[in-house]
């Protein structure tokens, strides 16, 4: 059995399976691409966020 086959019986062949692998897919990019995308913002404002400055002005 070929990895295309395997593929297609395990995930396209039902309907409902594809939309839950369609999902599943969309939840773990977006969570992904947004930790991603915050992580190099981080890195980018170093020192100029408040999160990186509050214990400069707390008491």
């Amino acid at each position: 059995m070929s990895l295309g086959s395997t593929i297609y019986n395990s995930i396209f062949k039902r309907s409902s399976t594809f939309a839950l692998t369609l999902i599943g897919g969309a939840f773990i990019f977006e969570r992904s691409f947004d930790l991603t995308c915050d992580t190099i913002f981080d890195n980018v404002n170093k020192g100029k966020l408040w999160k990186h400055i509050k214990n400069n002005y707390s008491q």
